[in-house]
C-alpha cells in the first residue's frame, strides 16, 4: 500500500475515522533481538538463548522482548503516512497495550504484576513517562 500523504498536521482531521494499512514488513532477526537487550539490558534467556530455546521454549525459538515489537511501530507507521509540512513529531504515550503473543498460557505457576511505573527527569517539575506496567513472572 503507498504512503498516504497529507501536507499540514491540520489535515489530519480529515483521515478520522480511516483505516491505514498494512504497513511494510519488518523482519525481526535474532541480531536486533540481541541489540535490544543489550540496549535495554533485559537479556532474559527467552530472547537471547538460542540453544536453550531450542530445548525449552514452544516453538523452539527465541522471541523478541514485547518492548521491541512495541518499539517498532514508529518504523512501520512512517510507511503509512507522512504530513510533509511539519516541524517535528513526538510520541506522547500508549493506552491499552497487551502483549498478546507468544506469551504462553501457562497454568497455576505465573503471577500477574501489576506496577504504577514513572520516570522522573532531575530539575524537572514533570515526569517523562507514567503508566501502568503489567508482567507475568513464571515460577
Amino acid at each position: 500500500m503507498p504512503t498516504l500523504k497529507v501536507e499540514y498536521p491540520k489535515d489530519l482531521l480529515k483521515l478520522v475515522g480511516t483505516e491505514l494499512g498494512p504497513s511494510e514488513w519488518v523482519t525481526v532477526d535474532q541480531a536486533m533481538i540481541d541489540k535490544f537487550a543489550d540496549a535495554t539490558g533485559d537479556h532474559q534467556w527467552i530472547h537471547v538463548d538460542v540453544e536453550r530455546a531450542k530445548r525449552e521454549m514452544p516453538g523452539g525459538k527465541t522471541i523478541a522482548h514485547g518492548y521491541l515489537t512495541l518499539s517498532l511501530v514508529p518504523r512501520m507507521a512512517s510507511t503509512l503516512l507522512e504530513v510533509t509540512h511539519r516541524s517535528r513529531g513526538i510520541n506522547y504515550g500508549s493506552n491499552k497495550v497487551r502483549f498478546i503473543s507468544p506469551v504462553p498460557a501457562v497454568t497455576g505457576n505465573g503471577v500477574r504484576v501489576t506496577s504504577e511505573m514513572s520516570v522522573e527527569i532531575e530539575g524537572q517539575p514533570k515526569p517523562a513517562l507514567i503508566g501502568e506496567i503489567i508482567g507475568v513472572r513464571y515460577a
